[in-house]
Order: structure tokens, then C-alpha cells, then sequence
């Protein structure tokens, strides 16, 4: 019997440019409010812990919407589970442009922007299975996972540049959010005009195979033993850069920065974070190794961590903020949601993902309320230990039997 033959087309660049331009985008509403904390507590009069609020209310949101989001994704495909994240990113976006000195408002808009979140992140590994074979799926993973540092990056560097201040000092943020809107509305323009479900042929023999219904996936995710690993690891790790990303402004502002080079500081981890997701995901497609490189990641961001709990030198600052993101972003995110996938396959990516980001989410609320309760740099000191931890749950992991399996059909 002729085999099928297998194809893979040029469009499934424009498919991952597409969405990862919607990642960026929800990614720069999420964290808008995280590098001028301090100036957007005077314009809109409430303390910090409301301005964390406005982040945080992402992370709740996904603790519910997440699940349900998976099985849209998983049951419609990609393009009416992203088409939903992208309609509600561009409207909400545009709402908190439209009013942006109403902080009532400003909060129902961040709650709907909030529920567009995991329609579009849950959707990446999904993404990559359906368009891209699996020699490229972790640096597609990794391509999408950079998109979403690059909306962070805009946040941190240019969020502050774009604030206006009166002559008595008092700053106006109205400008920056309507920016943000605008941004918002065309990205989910571009994605729903481009975007296509599948291509014609699948990209690699076995992707379009037999898969877990939703409710049978969870027990099947559940029961891989590498999950008791991975589950942990990525509570820390994620909870971590949520902490970090979401009260940036607060670490910064005990070691004495100003609002600049707090900037400066965020958009310095999530450049690295782009280098790291050009690099090191590459190498684990080509030399097909997930465990090594999630290793890798834990062990070389513990040094960062630690220099930005420590150090007080806006140098050593920017070298340690440097370190965390190229390890824990370019590597630990896109190598450890692609081994996910190949772990717990047959069950949907989507599902698979989106419990790896549910941990993450729950943490990360978990970590900006213990740094509100214990202090800034007490938490910091925590969340060293916490990596310490991590370098050992990477070392129990297991190498997937995918890659193994695709190791020994190169020999």
C-alpha cells in the first residue's frame, strides 16, 4: 500500500507570524501596569496592591477560563479558539484606550482581556503540531514563546517612555493605553484575515492520528510519570516570571533604580529570553533532546535569580536579569511545553499546555501575594531556594520517547 505523502508547506510561517503577533499583543495588555506601578498609582489614586491587581486578575481568570478554552481549542481547532481570543483582545484592548481615567472600567477591561489570554496561549504547541513537523516543533514553540517576550519587552522599555507628565508631575497614561488599543484591534484584524485551520496534508506521518477525548486526557496526563516532575517545575518556574514580570517595579524600586531602568531591567530578561528561544530550542530539534535543555534552563537561570535577589549594582542588576531570561525563557518555556506534548501524546496539546500554564498561573498569584505579605526582598530570597529545587526536578525527568524514538531512525 502507497504511503501518504507527506508535505510541508511555506504558509505555516505565516500562520506562527500571525500568532505570534497575537501573543505579543496580549501579552503587552497584560503586564501594562507593571513598570509604572508608581505612576499608575497616582493617576488613578489607589495603592499598589490595585495595580497589581489589574495583572493579577489575568492570572485568576485563567484558572478558570483555562480548561474551557482547551476544549474550544481542541474541539473547534485553532482558528475559532484563537479567533475567540483575538475578538475579545482587539475589543477590550480598545476599551481601555476609549477609557482610560475610569479605573472601574479600566478592570472590567482587563477582565476581558483577561479571558482572551488562554484561547491564544493554550493554543501554541497546537499550533506547532498541526503546521510543522517535529524536527521544527520546538523552535515553532519557541518562535511563539519569543512573541510573547517581545510584547513584554515593549512593555517594560517603552510603556515608560510613553507617559506624559504635567508641570506640576503629574503623569497622564491615556495616550499609552489608546496606543495599546489600536495595537490590539489590528493584530486580531491580521490574525482573523490569515489564519487557516490546517494545511492541506498533515506535516508529519502520525499527527493526524487517533486522539484523547478532553475528559479522558486528564486522566492520561495525569498518569505519565514524568508529570509528578514536570507539574512542579513548572509551578516554580512560571510562578517565578510571574512574580518577577507582574512586580518588577516594586524590585526595583528597593534597590534605588528609577522608572527607566526598571524598564531597562524587564526589557533586558525578556531580550535575553528572545536570544535564548532563538538558540537554544534549535538545538534541541536538531539533536533531538528535551530532558538536557530543561536542565540546562533551571541551572542557568539559578545564577540569575540569585543576582537579582542579591545585587544592588544597576550593572549586575542588567547581567543577572540577562541570565535569567536567556535560560528560564529561551529554554525552560518552549523545550518544556514541547516535551509536555510528546510526554502525554496521544492526549490534545492544548490540554496539556494549558495545565502546565494553570500551574503556572496559580503560582504566580500565589508569589505576588507572598511578595505584598513578606516583602520584596524576602520573597526573592525564597524564590533562590525554589530554583535550587527545580535544577533537581529536571534532573529526575526521563528523555521523551519521541525524540528517543526519532534518534534511532536517523541511525
Amino acid at each position: 500500500m502507497q504511503k501518504k505523502q507527506i508535505r510541508v508547506y511555506g504558509y505555516r510561517w505565516v500562520v506562527l507570524f500571525v500568532f505570534a503577533l497575537i501573543s505579543a499583543t496580549i501579552q503587552i495588555q497584560w503586564l501594562t501596569f507593571a513598570p509604572i506601578a508608581r505612576e499608575a498609582r497616582q493617576f488613578y489614586g489607589v495603592s499598589a496592591l490595585a495595580i497589581d491587581f489589574l495583572s493579577l486578575i489575568f492570572m485568576g481568570v485563567f484558572l478558570v477560563i483555562c480548561i474551557p478554552a482547551s476544549w474550544v481549542i481542541d474541539t473547534f481547532g485553532i482558528r475559532k479558539g484563537l479567533g475567540i481570543g483575538a475578538v475579545l483582545t482587539g475589543f477590550f484592548g480598545l476599551m481601555k484606550g476609549v477609557f482610560p481615567n475610569d479605573y472601574t472600567l479600566v478592570v472590567i477591561a482587563q477582565t476581558g482581556l483577561a479571558v482572551a489570554q488562554p484561547f491564544i496561549l493554550n493554543a501554541a504547541t497546537k499550533v506547532a503540531v498541526q503546521w510543522f513537523p517535529l524536527g521544527e516543533r520546538a523552535i515553532a514553540v519557541g518562535i511563539a514563546t519569543l512573541a510573547q517576550f517581545v510584547g513584554i519587552i515593549i512593555v517594560m522599555i517603552f510603556t515608560p517612555l510613553m507617559i506624559l507628565s504635567d508641570a506640576n508631575g503629574v503623569s497622564d497614561i491615556s495616550g499609552m493605553l489608546m496606543t495599546y488599543g489600536i495595537i490590539s484591534a489590528a493584530s486580531a484584524f491580521i490574525l482573523l484575515f490569515f489564519l487557516r485551520e490546517n494545511p492541506p496534508s498533515p506535516p508529519e506521518r502520525g499527527t493526524s492520528g487517533q486522539r484523547l477525548s478532553v475528559s479522558k486526557s486528564f486522566g492520561h496526563i495525569l498518569s505519565q510519570p514524568d508529570m509528578k516532575y514536570l507539574f512542579p517545575l513548572f509551578f516554580i518556574g512560571l510562578g517565578v516570571f510571574n512574580a518577577i514580570s507582574t512586580c518588577i517595579d516594586q524590585i526595583c524600586q528597593i534597590k534605588g533604580l528609577t522608572v527607566e531602568q526598571t524598564g531597562i531591567i524587564g526589557g533586558m530578561m525578556l531580550v535575553a529570553g528572545i536570544i535564548g528561544a532563538l538558540i537554544l530550542p534549535q538545538f534541541s530539534d536538531r539533536y533531538q533532546r528535551r530532558k538536557m535543555f530543561i536542565i540546562l534552563a533551571m541551572a542557568g537561570m539559578t545564577p540569575g535569580l540569585a543576582g537579582l535577589a542579591l545585587f544592588n549594582d544597576y550593572a549586575l542588576l542588567l547581567i543577572s536579569s540577562f541570565t535569567l531570561g536567556f535560560f528560564l525563557l529561551g529554554a525552560g518555556a518552549p523545550v518544556g511545553f514541547q516535551y509536555c506534548a510528546e510526554i502525554t501524546y496521544p492526549a490534545p496539546e492544548s490540554i496539556s499546555q494549558g495545565l502546565l500554564l494553570f500551574a503556572g498561573q496559580v503560582s504566580g498569584i500565589l508569589f505576588i501575594l507572598f511578595m505584598n505579605i513578606a516583602g520584596t526582598a524576602n520573597a526573592m530570597l525564597v524564590f533562590l531556594v525554589l530554583a535550587l529545587i527545580n535544577i533537581g526536578l529536571s534532573i529526575c525527568l526521563k528523555e521523551s520517547q519521541i525524540t528517543l524514538d526519532a534518534r534511532k531512525e536517523e541511525k
